[in-house]
């Protein structure tokens, strides 16, 4: 076992992840020859396989899956002890892997890098957009750093730090400008458009209207607000958007925005990340910074 090496643990992992040699290559940056020499080395040196190796993709053997686990947990602790080395230092520097929900990445994502960027140079910053359970899996993982996401998440072993909240605005078509704005439970008899199953402002949207189930003709799915937003503009429906998203969404679209009257729908958005994580107070800093873009982003929206 004195012949593992680092590289071919890191090579093990993103071949397990993908479950592809050509793409496992290409997320590490090698040729597909040098990392399938590199897979092969390691099982020699461990005296069994570690891959079912098919036409079209390879996956795990037992020995593999309890081997993956284990890889996971050495290499999250060797980009801790990284963190601990730039922990020491006075600002943030190196990389950054962050990850953001949909509903938040393309509004408030641009000014948080500016933001980000300008105050810590050096700092590379990696994005992934995906949703909530996903970037709290690759957290846990080690494959992320830090995630902006709504709250609670409710995962022990990561430190939730609440940012802001925002409310949510109905959109209707642009000829129900001026119409009384309906409460939720007129809401409910309405053609409802919703993110598709998984994103958690579907959920939360539901939650508003007390509807956890609905018939086909009620709720039409779609993949992004975007989407959304232009199906009430074709009049197929009405649909809840957060406030951050009006600038984007709606200046392109024929339809009208009101507020809720009573009730306020609303979401808190926050930062996570791992509890064993050295960089705790470096991801306060860079929290503060998100808050602060977001505020910004409010006064813009939202003026008093």
């Amino acid at each position: 076992m004195t012949n593992l090496t680092l590289k071919q643990l890191r090579y093990f992992e993103a071949l397990a992840r993908q479950g592809h040699f050509g793409r496992a290559a290409d997320a590490c940056a090698i040729s597909q020859p040098a990392l399938s020499m590199q897979i092969k080395e390691l099982e020699e040196t461990l005296g069994t396989d570690l891959f079912e190796r098919g036409p079209r993709q390879v996956r795990l053997t037992n020995f593999g899956e309890a081997f993956a686990l284990r890889v996971r947990d050495i290499l999250r602790a060797v980009d801790e002890l990284g963190d601990l080395a730039r922990a020491s230092q006075h600002r943030l520097v190196g990389r950054l892997r962050i990850g953001v929900i949909p509903t938040i990445a393309p509004y408030l994502l641009p000014a948080i890098i500016g933001n980000l960027t300008r105050m810590h140079e050096g700092l590379e910053i990696h994005v992934r957009e995906t949703l909530t359970s996903k970037l709290v899996h690759e957290l846990a993982e080690g494959r992320l750093d830090t995630a902006i996401v709504a709250l609670p998440v409710s995962e022990p072993s990561l430190t939730e730090v609440a940012l802001f909240s925002e409310n949510f605005v109905l959109v209707r078509p642009g000829e129900d400008e001026g119409k009384p704005v309906p409460n939720r439970e007129a809401l409910r008899e309405m053609r409802l458009l919703l993110l598709e199953e998984g994103h958690c402002f579907r959920d939360q949207a539901l939650s508003f209207c007390n509807m956890h189930s609905a018939l086909p003709r009620e709720l039409l799915d779609g993949s992004s607000l975007s989407t959304l937003v232009q199906m009430v503009s074709a009049g197929i429906g009405v649909t809840l958007i957060p406030e951050m998203a009006l600038g984007v969404e709606t200046r392109s679209a024929s339809v009208s925005v009101a507020r809720f009257q009573s009730v306020q729908p609303s979401r808190t958005i926050g930062m996570i990340w791992r509890k064993t994580s050295p960089l705790a107070k470096q991801f306060l800093q860079i929290s503060d910074i998100v808050r602060h873009s977001a505020d910004a982003m409010r006064e813009q929206y939202n003026p008093t």
